[in-house]
């Protein structure tokens, strides 16, 4: 969407800064021990408190609250009783969420205590570079570019990114104009960044896999080759100059 008053921007700042901050508790609250189903419960307590409606369920019929992918699952995990987190384990929560009309999304990869898995590396280099593709981000740069830069700096850092999940534009709907944003570079995406528009930019950098597949349940994806992915995102307003990232407290 494009924000196009300042009840707009508030209206966006609010639901952002509420899937923000339940990104950042559920993080928090994450322990070797718990299921996946208990950690989306507590997030749906918090997103609850704020009357705030989880977009997986509410646009799409997720059979969950929030989505949360372990290890080799790269996203829209569903969240099990059965799924017992474990010290080591790769860890994503994405959370979106309606408040009074607008959307908000966030995500955020992190290993789970002692990094056992010696996985670090690549959850430093999905959020580095999204900070970085972040500041690089203003009104009339190209699309195509910013996902030039995600794939070679992955590339640089000794990982690949995903060319089957992308960012996108968001506001009124989770899912918005622009549709598209690549964690590579596009040359038949001559699109460019307009001031005023929102977007959710999010990395997803992999060990080896470029495409993921979606499994038996109908929505957990995952690379066939057994490939981590580690992914990182924020909901942020393109500007003249450095974007307004509306998910800041989400601690990414």
């Amino acid at each position: 969407m494009s924000i196009r008053s300042n009840s707009d921007f508030e209206g966006m700042k609010h639901a952002s800064e509420v899937v923000g901050e339940t990104l950042r508790k559920m993080i928090d609250h994450a322990t070797p021990g718990m299921s996946t189903k208990e950690l989306d419960e507590f997030g749906f307590e918090i997103l609850s408190s704020y009357g705030a409606n989880p977009a997986p369920n509410k646009e799409y019929d997720f059979p969950g609250w929030t989505c949360i992918s372990v290890n080799q699952e790269a996203a829209h995990g569903i969240p099990s009783s059965t799924r017992i987190l474990k010290e080591g384990d790769l860890v994503n929560v994405d959370v979106s969420a309606e408040v009074n009309g607008y959307y908000g999304d966030n995500g955020s990869s992190f290993v789970l205590g002692n990094d056992l898995q010696n996985l670090n590396p690549l959850v430093n280099a999905s959020r580095e570079i999204l900070l970085g593709a972040i500041s690089r981000i203003k009104g009339g740069v190209r699309i195509a570019d910013i996902g030039g830069y995600i794939e070679k700096e992955a590339k640089r850092k000794g990982f690949t990114t995903l060319r089957n999940l992308v960012g996108h534009g968001i506001g009124l709907k989770l899912h918005d104009e622009p549709y598209e944003l690549p964690n590579f570079n596009d040359p038949y995406n001559k699109q460019r960044f307009k001031v005023n528009t929102v977007v959710a930019l999010e990395t997803f950098i992999s060990t080896q896999s470029r495409y993921v597949h979606t499994m038996a349940d109908g929505w957990t994806l995952k690379a066939k080759d057994g490939s981590f992915i580690a992914q990182h995102e924020h909901t942020l307003v393109v500007t003249d100059t450095q974007p307004i990232i509306l998910t800041s407290n989400n601690g990414i």
